[in-house]
């Protein structure tokens, strides 16, 4: 059951790796260009560098988004302009792109597909409260939803609200919890397990 589960993705995997050697035998990729791509997206940008981003500098991300990630040397990866919007009990953020999938690729990576569909840049604007159910995130009617519309010129990153019990980790650990959903607003950051046995 389970092999078959991981079918579909082991034969993407191969179609890709054929893919790539036809490109690189024909001339029209060169490897070690491919290799340097593959290497920025898996290390250099992405997810991880915007939960250390959260974690770190909460402070100069609210008072200006793009001078604290222009600091860590993000430019040229469409984050050149952002604004920080922080949930807090009463206001809960999401970002959208209304008009096609602009994205902060270097603090959260490749953008999800789900980010880019039609159902998501529509519905989200829309009805939002909807759409953070479906994401499985319940936000209570006393709370105020803010759908935030990221374009050619600025882009948006949630500051996700922390969790209670957390405030004595370390920027760390803190950045090991904080999930690209929770920085585009459809996940909220969740406790580790110990947090919620104590």
């Amino acid at each position: 059951m389970a092999s078959h589960h991981h079918r579909p993705e082991a034969e993407i995997a191969l179609r890709v790796k054929a893919i790539e050697a036809l490109l690189v035998e024909k001339g029209i990729v060169d490897s070690a260009t491919l290799d340097t791509i593959i290497d920025t997206y898996e290390t250099k940008v992405g997810p991880h560098i915007g939960a250390r981003i959260v974690a770190d500098f909460k402070q100069r991300l609210l008072e200006d988004g793009s001078s604290a990630i222009a600091e860590l040397d993000l430019a040229g990866f469409s984050s050149e302009h952002m604004v920080v919007v922080e949930n807090t009990p009463q206001v809960h953020n999401l970002v959208v792109c209304t008009l096609c999938s602009c994205y902060p690729w270097a603090i959260l990576g490749l953008p999800p597909t789900w980010y880019k569909s039609f159902a998501y840049r529509s519905r989200a604007v829309i009805e939002p409260r909807s759409v953070l159910k479906e994401f499985g995130l319940e936000i209570s009617e006393q709370t105020e939803v803010r759908v935030w519309d990221s374009n050619a010129d600025i882009r948006y990153l949630v500051l996700p609200e922390q969790p209670e019990g957390t405030e004595n980790l370390s920027e760390e650990a803190l950045a090991v919890l904080v999930t690209r959903n929770a920085m585009i607003g459809t996940a909220k950051v969740q406790p580790p397990p110990a947090v919620f046995t104590s």
